[in-house]
């Protein structure tokens, strides 16, 4: 058996024999196990390593009192809390080799919110007869680091197909934990977060390469909403030594409701950690309302369509404003370094002369908001170039030897 046990999170009242089962099938295969049970109904005694009474308390209540409570939500959010704080204790205490869920729609969407609680790189595994169902995979996922199997038949009665579902899965998850797996963490040299979208690309591969050469790890996030967001939440976790964001229009995103939301949180992990940081303005004064939601005057605004899918509109001067204020919000309070760039030739490839949405001096009122309600000690490098012109990942690369 390994040191490490692999935390099996089911519902025993709903699927006791199929997890029985699922667990029998791990520990054959030589690794440990350790049953949770977040079942709410409370009907008689659990079996589980850890039971639905332990999980209540660990949320601040008691395996009765959710029994008979009507409010869903509310006991919900309990079980979550508790069985994401064990969940959490056995991994700082070194016990946690991996993570399996079994469930429909309610055991999935409890299964993988206490998955995501854990760090990035516990392997996580979710068994799920409802992945496929519209909206529910990327409620599952979020910004985890989990596998997710569609199940294809209900998980109700040890049939042959789920067994060899659970089979599969069993397999997977001790696949997960074994052998030798490169560590999430750097060990040599910084370990460096770095934001791209399609539109900074160039400069994004420019600065990740020249990083790379001087013996900077680089690792690269999407900043379309979930990858930026995730990037938060692996800050916070201590992943990174130094960010250079590039693409920061989450903030402005998650400010007015739109496609790119990036969370209450974004801009904020690093300058908490008081690890240095290099700011640039790519996509931040565009926005991507749901075409489904367009107010009538959204019609009438410059836009640039990046494909068929994808549509950028021009944020309003008054729009450009409040995000420029909570931009500074943000930055001034920032422990350690900060360099904001900015490209006096348009901040995207999106943003060139000759494209509709092209308005530098409409962007000169976002810096000079930006400069009035910022610290004065915090510097501002103006660079006149577009920001994929190999001058600005130049000066990029250069504000990033400064502060690293």
């Amino acid at each position: 058996m390994t040191q490490k046990a692999v935390l099996i999170i089911s519902t025993l009242d709903t699927k006791g024999p199929e997890t029985l089962y699922l667990k029998e099938k791990i520990e054959g295969l030589g690794v440990d196990t350790l049953l949770m049970d977040i079942s709410m109904r409370g009907d008689g005694p659990s079996s589980a390593d850890i039971t639905p009474d332990r999980v209540a308390t660990a949320g601040g209540s008691s395996i009765g009192e959710i029994s008979v409570s009507r409010e869903r939500a509310k006991i919900t959010n309990i079980v979550i809390a508790g069985a994401s704080r064990i969940a959490g204790e056995l991994f700082q205490q070194g016990k946690l080799g991996g993570v399996i869920g079994l469930g429909g729609s309610t055991g999935s969407l409890m299964a993988t919110e206490v998955m995501r609680s854990l760090p990035f790189s516990v392997p996580k595994l979710m068994v799920s007869s409802t992945a496929a169902l519209p909206g529910l995979s990327t409620r599952y996922i979020g910004t985890g680091d989990i596998a997710l199997f569609h199940s294809v038949v209900e998980i109700s009665g040890l049939s042959n197909a789920l067994k060899n579902v659970l089979d599969r899965a069993a397999c997977g998850v001790v696949s997960m934990t074994q052998g030798v797996v490169t560590p999430a963490k750097n060990e040599a040299g910084k370990a460096i977060a770095l934001t791209m979208l399609g539109p900074c690309e160039k400069c994004a591969s420019t600065v990740r390469k020249r990083l790379e050469s001087k013996g900077y790890q680089v690792t690269g996030f999407s900043a379309a909403g979930i990858g930026d967001r995730a990037m938060e939440e692996m800050i916070a976790h201590g992943l990174f030594q130094g960010v250079i964001d590039l693409a920061p229009g989450g903030v402005g995103e998650h400010l007015f409701g739109f496609m790119r939301d990036a969370g209450p949180r974004r801009l904020e992990s690093a300058g908490e950690a008081g690890i240095p940081q290099v700011i640039s303005l790519c996509s931040v004064n565009h926005m991507t309302p749901r075409k489904s939601r367009y107010k009538p005057e959204y019609k009438d605004r410059p836009k640039y369509d990046l494909d068929k899918y994808r549509t950028w509109l021009r944020m309003s001067v008054d729009e450009l404003t409040q995000v420029a204020r909570v931009f500074a919000e943000k930055i001034n309070r920032a422990k350690g370094p900060v360099r904001l760039m900015v490209p006096l030739k348009g901040w995207s490839s999106v943003d060139r002369e000759g494209n509709p949405t092209y308005a530098p001096e409409e962007d000169r009122i976002f810096i000079q908001e930006l400069r009035a309600q910022l610290n004065p000690d915090l510097e501002i490098r103006e660079v006149n170039a577009n920001m994929e012109d190999p001058a600005f990942a130049q000066a990029v690369f250069e504000a990033a030897l400064e502060v690293f």
